[in-house]
């Protein structure tokens, strides 16, 4: 099971899904996947920085959408003035 957390102002954002599913051929679990992934590429273009997350691993930097992550966090660009 994943996870993709947007973090933002009002709150996080999330979007499940089982890559086993998906890989038995299930079309809700592929949809899923389908949706996280382009949540991420969008988070991406704005300047977003993505972080796998995994249980005894320390965080790390992701520039391209994992599938068989954990969980994976989206932390905006900050700006500051």
């Amino acid at each position: 099971m994943g996870m993709l957390r947007v973090l933002s102002q009002l709150g996080d954002e999330r979007v499940e899904w089982d890559d086993h599913s998906a890989a038995n051929g299930d079309h809700e679990a592929s949809a899923a996947i389908r949706e996280a992934e382009r949540i991420f590429a969008a988070q991406r273009a704005k300047g977003s920085m993505a972080f796998k997350i995994e249980k005894g691993h320390v965080p790390t930097r992701l520039d391209q959408f994992d599938p068989g992550a954990e969980q994976i966090v989206i932390v905006p660009r900050v700006v500051g003035g």
